[in-house]
């Protein structure tokens, strides 16, 4: 159990499933945790379960050790200008999950001394199964072990350079949704041939998440498990080199890389 004090400024969905995460992991007590929003009443019931919640971002920050920042990216500007009053870079510690807020804005709005991180989980942290991927600048080497920690409580995360950041949201957060759209597909075909829409959607997203357990829990390669399910002539590989011949993995790379492209040119 970590004996540091964590302030999440932002109390929306991110932020109450990054304090719910932390509590159901133990990893904290729910009074170790700080939590702001405007309206008190949408956050009321982490106050049930002992976490402190107020609408005042000064005050959360004050007794913290680690700061999250889980708000949205427009917002950072003015919600650093208004805690920078009482952040020490020798106590404070600031994470920044905001998408596209690079560490040198965050450095030049607080402090060049300040140990910084930004981290980009999923949307999977609602059930504590987020792909998180951080980075750090050179002030925070001391504390990457902690961050990482912190975040392996709401799912897997990984340490990779800035510059991959926006690449970690096409395949890490982007990529939620290229596996949804697989998965409807695969319930509308388990409904075309003869399951109903229940049935199908219960073994398509099964299925699909007992593929990737294989691979996270044996640490194979996609093609050694696709390797075990393919017999000579088999229905499987005609189906494997039916969707080749109409394009699927490529039409799927060039998505990821269509979507990397509109990050790039949105910067």
């Amino acid at each position: 159990m970590s004996n540091y004090n964590i302030a999440i400024i932002g109390g929306g969905n991110l932020g109450s499933s990054i304090a719910e995460g932390l509590i159901a992991s133990g990893f904290v007590v729910a009074s170790q945790i700080t939590i702001t929003k405007r309206n008190l009443i949408t956050i009321q019931h982490l106050a049930d379960k002992g976490v402190r919640i107020t609408s005042d971002n000064q005050t959360a920050v004050k007794d913290a050790n680690y700061v999250i920042l889980a708000v949205k990216p427009f917002q950072i500007k003015d919600i650093i200008a208004d805690i920078k009053p009482i952040l020490n870079a020798g106590h404070h510690t600031v994470i920044s999950v905001a998408t596209g807020v690079w560490m040198k804005d965050m450095e030049e709005m607080l402090d060049p001394n300040f140990a910084l991180f930004r981290a980009m989980p999923n949307t999977a942290i609602s059930i504590q199964q987020s792909m998180t991927c951080i980075c750090a600048n050179d002030k925070a080497k001391g504390q990457v072990e902690y961050v990482t920690a912190l975040f392996n409580q709401l799912g897997k995360s990984i340490v990779i350079d800035e510059k991959l950041m926006d690449a970690a949201t096409v395949l890490g957060a982007c990529g939620t949704a290229y596996a949804l759209r697989y998965i409807r597909a695969n319930i509308q075909g388990g409904i075309e041939i003869g399951f109903s829409a229940a049935q199908a959607a219960l073994i398509a997203a099964q299925t699909v998440k007992g593929a990737a357990d294989l691979l996270l829990t044996k640490n194979t390669h996609p093609e050694q498990e696709i390797d075990k399910v393919t017999t000579p002539m088999g229905c499987t590989i005609a189906g494997l080199n039916e969707m080749e011949h109409q394009g699927f993995s490529s039409s799927l790379i060039r998505g990821l890389t269509a979507s990397y492209r509109k990050i790039k040119n949105d910067m």
